[in-house]
C-alpha cells in the first residue's frame, strides 16, 4: 500500500465517511429529501444494509490481509480474472475509477505477475490486461473471502433470502417505484 491509498485500496479520501455515521443522512435522493414514513422507513433499511455491508461483515481487511495488496488492486484483479483479457480504459470505466489510478494498479499487479498487459490485436494503441495463473489463483481467494456470506444471512430462512432476494433484485436493476 503506498502513501495514497487508504486501508481498504481507494485514494485517499474517498469512502467519504461510508459507515461512519458522517456525511449525508441518507435522506436526498435525486430531488428533494423524503419525509414522509416510507422515506423514513428507507432511510432505516439502508442504514441497516450498509451497518451490515461495511461494519458487520466487511470482507475488505481480510482481502487486503489475505493477498497483501490495496483492496482496489485485488478488486482490479478479480475483474480482470472475470471479465478479462480488458482494456485499461474499458477497466477503469468498469470500475468507476480515473485511468491514471487503474494504470497505477495494474503496474503494480504486473509487477507481482499476477497481470500481463500486451498490445491489442485489435488496435496496437491500446493494451489489453489479462490474468496470469498466478493472478487467477488470487483471484480466487478473494472470491473465496468476498462471497462467503456473513452468519447473519447465513442464518435466515430460505424464505426470507427468497423474499430478499427477490427485492435486492428489484431495487439493484429496476430502480425506484414511480
Amino acid at each position: 500500500m503506498n502513501s495514497t491509498e487508504s486501508a481498504h485500496g481507494g485514494p485517499e479520501g474517498t469512502e467519504s465517511g461510508a459507515g461512519t455515521g458522517t456525511g449525508s443522512s441518507g435522506t436526498e435522493s435525486a430531488g428533494a429529501p423524503r419525509t414522509d414514513a416510507v422515506g423514513q422507513e428507507a432511510v432505516r433499511v439502508w442504514r441497516g444494509m450498509r451497518t451490515l455491508v461495511l461494519e458487520t461483515a466487511d470482507v475488505r481487511p481480510r482481502v487486503v490481509e489475505a493477498l497483501g495488496m490495496s483492496y482496489f488492486r485485488a478488486k482490479v484483479l478479480r475483474y480482470v480474472a472475470d471479465e478479462g483479457p480488458l482494456t485499461l480504459s474499458a477497466l477503469a470505466a468498469a470500475l468507476f475509477a480515473d485511468a491514471p489510478y487503474t494504470t497505477l494498479s495494474v503496474d503494480y499487479l504486473v509487477q507481482r505477475g499476477l497481470v500481463t498487459r500486451e498490445p491489442n490485436p485489435a488496435d496496437r494503441r491500446s493494451k489489453l490486461v489479462e490474468v496470469t495463473g498466478a493472478g487467477a489463483a488470487a483471484a480466487a481467494e478473494m472470491a473465496r473471502i468476498t462471497d462467503t456470506p456473513p452468519p447473519a444471512l447465513r442464518g435466515l430462512a430460505a424464505a426470507d433470502l427468497a423474499a430478499l432476494a427477490r427485492i435486492l433484485d428489484r431495487a439493484l436493476h429496476t430502480g425506484p417505484a414511480d
